[in-house]
């Protein structure tokens, strides 16, 4: 039977988004980021959050040559010096505010005193629920929102077979070389839903317990994006997909993205730039405009002269029932024009709002 939340924690480890496993104390969950580590051939650093000190993440200050540095711990040098792994901050819950204002940097900058870890080095926590750790504290709001949160569950199935034929090594997940183009399309329909619910842009809870979890914020949504693309380019299962977008900005805003993303049913930018004459613009106004700034975001992913033009062409098409939305699509068109491309004739009508935003001369 296979978990979600293990799927759901590979996909995050391997898109080098920072993710936290909540469960009861004994359920595996450092086992399974250990297993997942070592199944991909990374080194793992174990960090108990709960017994540290502000400056084993912040860094010691030491004289030096007149001036003062922050010198990061043995494990911050090593995980530098392997260039790849993952950073596993272990009973996270029950570190106190001090040491967990001085993870905010670590966890999303990945900077641990004045040393800078490689992009490479995938960031997970763990976490017991307050009620049932040790002199347990609730997450605070900002090193909350730094994380995809997952629910980290136990099956009674899988743990007998396991007791009796052993546990197999967690699935690797390997995302393909271009896979952040499709990140490019998922940032695209985040967009398009926050542009419907604008009030779902940013949203703290007022309660301290319940921001101490998932919550919308430009920045979660930004990581919902990226995991979004990171699921799509391998196909992921719905549950998966729920997992770590209800994870980024919660379960309520989470859901109703989900759902809106099912009912628009847009057609593949490709087969748009392909036939740009063919495109027909969705009377819906939020799907006419995820419809277009697709298409505009796929040729600014790969912007030669001709998918810039194809593009200019579905805007030409777009102009004469939707010219607010289409405007907005130019904006982008007019940001990736390929070098000595003269501007074809369909971007004549967006010239006045081009010069006004100041693309133009």
């Amino acid at each position: 039977m296979t978990n979600p939340a293990l799927e759901a924690l590979g996909l995050a480890v391997a898109s080098r988004t920072p993710v936290l496993l909540w469960g009861a104390p004994g359920t595996g969950k450092s086992s399974a980021v250990q297993a997942l580590a070592g199944a991909s051939g990374q080194a793992c650093e174990v960090v108990i959050a709960s017994i540290r000190e502000p400056s084993d993440f912040a860094g010691l200050p030491i004289v030096f040559e007149g001036g003062v540095r922050f010198a990061p711990p043995s494990w911050a040098q090593r995980l530098a010096s392997a260039g790849r792994g993952v950073l596993f901050l272990d009973e996270i819950s029950t570190a106190p505010p001090a040491v967990q204002a001085a993870l905010l940097r670590v966890v999303l900058e990945r900077i641990v005193g004045d040393l800078a870890l490689p992009d490479d080095v995938a960031v997970v926590a763990a976490a017991n629920p307050p009620d049932q750790a040790a002199d347990g504290w609730d997450l605070s709001g900002p090193l909350a929102n730094r994380f995809c949160h997952l629910d980290w569950t136990v099956d009674a199935q899988s743990i007998a077979e396991g007791f009796i034929s052993g546990f197999p090594p967690p699935s690797v997940v390997e995302l393909l070389p271009d896979w952040q183009r499709s990140v490019t399309r998922a940032r695209v329909d985040v967009a398009s839903f926050l542009q419907v619910r604008p009030a779902l842009v940013s949203a703290p809870p007022l309660e301290r317990a319940a921001a101490g979890r998932a919550w919308p914020s430009p920045r979660s949504w930004d990581m919902a994006a990226r995991l979004l693309g990171a699921a799509r380019s391998v196909d992921a299962a719905p549950a998966v997909l729920s997992a770590l977008i209800a994870g980024c900005v919660g379960r309520g805003a989470g859901i109703e993205f989900l759902t809106w993303m099912l009912e628009l049913d847009l057609p593949d930018p490709e087969v748009v730039l392909a036939d740009p004459q063919g495109f027909e613009l969705p009377e819906r106004g939020d799907r006419a405009y995820a419809a277009l700034t697709s298409v505009a975001a796929a040729v600014a992913s790969n912007p030669t002269p001709e998918r810039w033009a194809a593009g200019w062409n579905v805007l030409g098409v777009a102009a004469a029932d939707a010219p607010d939305v289409a405007a907005m699509a130019a904006r982008i068109l007019a940001r990736c024009r390929p070098e000595g491309v003269a501007a074809p004739p369909e971007a004549a009508r967006f010239v006045p709002l081009l010069r006004d935003a100041g693309l133009l001369p």
